[in-house]
């Protein structure tokens, strides 16, 4: 029971009654509370992994409405209070920003590694001991993993095996149908931007603009800039070959002031005299421009109907209010310089391209300025269509883990194959790695074995497979075998060889995944108290 009352400030605050006997969790009963926070997390997201997971839906305080299966997406949405709840959070969001994929994969393994960890609390193992078994078991599988993976050969002509990898990741997606076609797109786009001798890929250079309408068999990769503007003056010309654009931070207007001012007109001679010299500014204003050379101005700010009248009769189109990220990408693909001053517009100073269009869609008549064949084509744009925001917003996410994949294996070309089957392999080296612990920690590097089981598990159960059988199987095979590369059938094909099924991830994201997740459940081990602000 609790009451409010207020300060001499008139600040609310709240009053527990009862409250000394009110004792904080400590020890064991907060690594306790802590495991089964992790828990809980982890079992919201299990559902959404594989190609077969199911999909959530999202609903903001405004009541927008977001369906995904993207693990990252989803717990950024999610309004969590408590701390290690945020921690998790937190882990999909590294997964996200370093390797872009396999952000639900380690949630779900860390929340496995969460219920062993509860099991070996309850036989009277010390937490840190725990931690530590874990930490040599994480050494194990990162080191097996290494022995596992397989080198893919590519170059620029060649460039099968990167889609083949992009197309396990948007397996999982809503997108699934055109997977082949966005997977071509991602690499291509990828190509366009990486540096291949120095292994580097700038993906800020790969811009992803979506437009409702359409059908996403429309999606399409432009070599170029995509402005979601069109030209200022309806009579403009509306395609432009060769251009040369001046961009310009600079407003089309005559200077103001610097301090508050007023103009007094009392006479018609007066006004004429001010009108006439409001028209000069303008008129040097565009003639600086004709004079440099410039087809085309990209300009940062509006102009007044004045100056947009004058630009028409000059043959000068023009383009306003450009956002200044929009600018920076025009500037880097036509090699052209940002200028803020009209006085230091220069020939050097102007940007190339090649085409530049503008484009109209549907019934709607929405138009877009494309900027083409630029004299420096290391931007470029992914053009995407769909039939809602909703379908777009999904869409985008996918093709950003696609686009993460395939730069990671420009970084390392290794591979390990998909399916659950890297994990399996893992389980199974770590298990028989274990015996050579006499102390404590065996019992938690076989827990550590059998967490990794988890996320093969999940997808059986997820494919709608019965999920101990089909693991028990699969593992059973893989040693008979000696094959590490058998996972769980997931899109029921017929066989559980993921090298026939084409079913990739890269190495660095697999090894990232399980020493993110092992980083993140010590830690929460290692928590035996929550102390709060208001304790003090």
């Amino acid at each position: 029971m609790s009451f409010a009352a207020f300060d001499e400030s008139g600040r609310r605050f709240i009053i527990l009654r009862e409250q000394e006997q009110k004792a904080r969790l400590s020890g064991l009963e907060a690594v306790k509370a802590n495991v089964t926070a992790g828990k809980a997390v982890s079992h919201i997201l299990r559902t959404s992994l594989g190609p077969k997971g199911m999909d959530k839906m999202l609903q903001s305080p405004d009541g927008d409405i977001v369906i995904t299966n993207d693990g990252a997406t989803i717990l950024d949405q999610m309004d969590v209070d408590n701390p290690i709840a945020k921690l998790m959070v937190e882990l999909s969001r590294s997964q996200d920003y370093e390797i872009g994929d396999g952000t639900t994969g380690v949630v779900v393994m860390a929340g496995a590694l969460l219920e062993q960890a509860e099991n070996l609390l309850d036989r009277g193992i010390h937490p840190i001991r725990i931690a530590e078994g874990y930490e040599v078991a994480s050494r194990i599988a990162v080191e097996h993993l290494e022995k596992i993976a397989h080198k893919f050969e590519f170059g620029e002509t060649d460039v099968e095996p990167l889609i083949q990898t992009c197309m396990t990741t948007l397996s999982s997606k809503i997108v699934n149908r055109c997977k082949r076609s966005l997977a071509e797109i991602a690499v291509k786009a990828v190509l366009a931007v990486a540096d291949l001798e120095r292994k580097d890929v700038n993906l800020d250079l790969i811009k992803v603009e979506g437009k409702v309408g359409g059908k996403l068999e429309d999606t399409e990769l432009i070599y170029g800039i995509v402005v979601d503007k069109d030209m200022s003056h309806p009579q403009m010309p509306k395609k432009i070959e060769d251009a040369n654009i001046a961009i310009l931070t600079c407003p089309f207007e005559p200077p103001k002031p610097k301090t508050k001012h007023k103009v007094e007109i009392d006479t018609v001679e007066k006004f004429e005299t001010l009108r006439k010299q409001e028209q000069h500014y303008f008129d040097e204003m565009v003639q600086k421009c004709k004079d440099v050379g410039a087809t085309l101005v990209i300009c940062q700010w509006g102009f007044d109907d004045e100056a947009n009248h004058l630009l028409m009769h000059r043959n000068l189109p023009a383009v306003r209010w450009v956002g200044g990220v929009e600018l920076e990408l025009i500037a880097i693909a036509t090699g052209g310089r940002i200028v803020p001053r009209f006085q230091e517009l220069t020939p050097e100073k102007l940007g190339r391209a090649g085409l530049v269009r503008e484009k109209a869609f549907g019934t709607t008549k929405d138009r877009m300025l494309y900027i083409e064949h630029c004299a420096n084509s290391k931007a470029v744009t992914i053009f995407i269509r769909g039939g809602n925001k909703m379908m777009i917003e999904e869409t985008k996410r996918s093709i950003h883990d696609a686009l993460c994949v395939a730069r990671n294996l420009i970084r390392n070309n290794s591979i390990v194959y998909g399916g659950g089957s890297a994990e399996i392999a893992c389980s199974l080296a770590v298990e028989a790695g274990a015996d050579r612990f006499p102390g404590v920690e065996q019992y938690a590097i076989r827990a550590f074995a059998e967490s990794l089981d988890a996320v093969p598990m999940a997808l059986a159960e997820n494919s709608g497979l019965q999920p101990i059988e089909t693991l028990s199987a699969v593992k059973h095979q893989q040693i008979k075998e000696n094959i590490t590369h058998l996972g769980i059938d997931c899109n029921d094909v017929g066989t559980n060889d993921m090298r026939e099924q084409y079913v990739f991830e890269t190495l660095i994201g697999k090894q990232q995944q399980i020493l993110l997740a092992t980083q993140v459940v010590k830690m929460i081990l290692k928590i035996d108290d929550v102390i709060t602000p208001s304790e003090f």
